[in-house]
């Protein structure tokens, strides 16, 4: 849902539901008064209504030093209507990891609106190689269900756009998020112990991966989605510590990738901790000029210093490849390179078109055992 007009306002605050608009509180719409204490003062009075209740961010650009709009509330009907831009300071400060957080909360919708992390400062530090902090993310929801965040403009985040933790039934439908393709980790959302969520209707494009799931992942949704650009969506990486909770029953289906570094992913470090994913789909997506179309990589091991010579102790099961065609950026469309002590057991392939520079791309099964029906271009390697 994108911006609305004043009619459409009157459709979500009616007689029945009380309004607390953070001008009313002190917000200032410069841009440059810190106006964090009226936003958590308009929310404490929604949180606290014993009826449905409604914060307005009224058009205009809002400074936000740092916000936790924090549950649980007295009633699970909260909705948060933005019209303006939420502005982070364009500077940066070390120890600071979330900028805008929503955690225990139930019941909760926010509409509209664009929330800007101006992480220029940032990326410039890191750039020119000096000690810079982490870098904080610009959305958390924490240990909250039945979210929803419909319509809402996400961009430049220090870190991470959007992360979901430790959540269930979170739905994210028509975002835009947005950072620049040489962002560092700068993921468009981030998945980690949390489960029914769904993201569908949205356009994704940063520095790193579009979407990205952590451990402890299931029942998610992936639809509709426009990638690029970045490092596509991936499962992981999984596996670089002990007691990881698994990955698994997620669909992501109907997404465009465009000029990303992979498409369809899945990593883990080349450890011996013990993990799985399975029962995963990816289907009817189109690459567009993608580096690694599909990709199961289970020797992930940054600068090859931790883990020489291991094998991973993920398990991968169960994974279905569906209708995806397009074109690759490399020669080697297709790479499922699995565990040696672990090897992926039903993996199938199925109507595969991928192309090279306008000629027949390459696959390349490593420790991989399933099948492949349907089209098969390049040749099936199971």
């Amino acid at each position: 849902m994108a911006l609305m007009a004043a009619g459409t306002l009157l459709l979500f605050i009616n007689s029945a539901m009380a309004a607390y608009n953070v001008v009313d509180f002190g917000a200032k719409p410069d841009g440059r008064t810190d106006s964090a204490k009226p936003f958590l003062a308009a929310w404490s009075k929604a949180c606290g209504a014993n009826k449905p209740a409604t914060v307005v961010v009224p058009t205009g650009q809002f400074f936000v030093s740092q916000a936790l709009f924090q549950g649980p509330c007295n009633n699970n009907n909260l909705r948060m209507f933005v019209q303006g831009t939420v502005l982070a300071d364009s500077g940066y400060s070390s120890g600071v990891s979330q900028w805008i957080t929503f955690k225990y909360v139930q019941g909760l919708s926010v509409y509209g609106g664009a929330l800007d992390g101006r992480g220029n400062s940032l990326w410039a530090c890191k750039a020119a190689g000096r000690s810079c902090p982490t870098g904080s993310t610009a959305v958390t929801i924490s240990q909250s269900k039945n979210v929803l965040f419909s319509g809402v403009k996400i961009l430049n985040s220090e870190n991470f756009q959007m992360a979901i933790l430790f959540s269930q039934g979170i739905k994210v439908e028509g975002a835009t998020i947005t950072a620049p393709g040489d962002s560092p980790n700068t993921d468009g959302i981030h998945l980690h112990r949390s489960t029914g969520v769904s993201i569908t209707g949205s356009t994704i494009g940063t520095g790193d991966d579009c979407i990205s799931f952590g451990d402890g992942v299931a029942n998610a949704w992936i639809e509709n989605i426009n990638c690029g650009p970045g490092h596509g969506i991936s499962i992981g990486s999984l596996g670089n510590s002990a007691g990881e909770a698994g990955v698994q029953n997620v669909t992501v289906s109907s997404v465009v990738f465009t000029g990303t570094q992979n498409g369809f992913r899945i990593k883990t470090w080349a450890t011996p901790y013990v993990g799985f994913v399975r029962d995963i789909i990816f289907q009817h997506a189109t690459m567009n000029n993608v580096q690694n179309p599909i990709v199961i990589d289970q020797e992930y091991c940054p600068g090859d210093s931790s883990c020489p010579n291991q094998s991973s102790g993920v398990k991968i099961s169960g994974v279905i490849f569906n209708d995806v065609h397009g074109t690759s950026a490399t020669p080697l469309a297709v790479n499922l390179d699995c565990s040696s002590s672990n090897p992926c057991q039903g993996i199938q392939l199925t109507d595969i078109q991928l192309t090279y520079n306008g000629q027949l791309a390459q696959s390349l099964c490593k420790n991989a055992k399933g099948k492949s029906s349907g089209i098969a271009n390049p040749p099936s390697c199971l």
